[in-house]
């Protein structure tokens, strides 16, 4: 399998399984483990953080879009 393909084989189990879509938050976070970890292809994947926030109000969700920018900006 090259690179190419495993790109395309996590990007579908990413749409499969994605929490926003009703998937398992515990599988999914699994799931992206191994893909990033396989290794006898080339380099892993770099990291990627993920955020799953549950359902929320509309005030809720605008007021996490407002603050990102600042909360990116931080160094940490």
């Amino acid at each position: 399998m090259d690179e190419k393909d495993r790109r395309s084989e996590r990007r579908a189990f990413i749409k499969a399984r994605h929490p926003d879509r009703g998937g398992d938050h515990a599988e999914f976070v699994a799931g992206l483990a191994s893909y990033d970890s396989y290794g006898d292809v080339g380099p892993a994947a770099p990291p990627v953080r993920v955020t799953v926030h549950g359902r929320a109000s509309l005030r809720t969700k605008l007021r996490r879009i407002v603050r990102r920018p600042a909360q990116q900006s931080r160094v940490r």
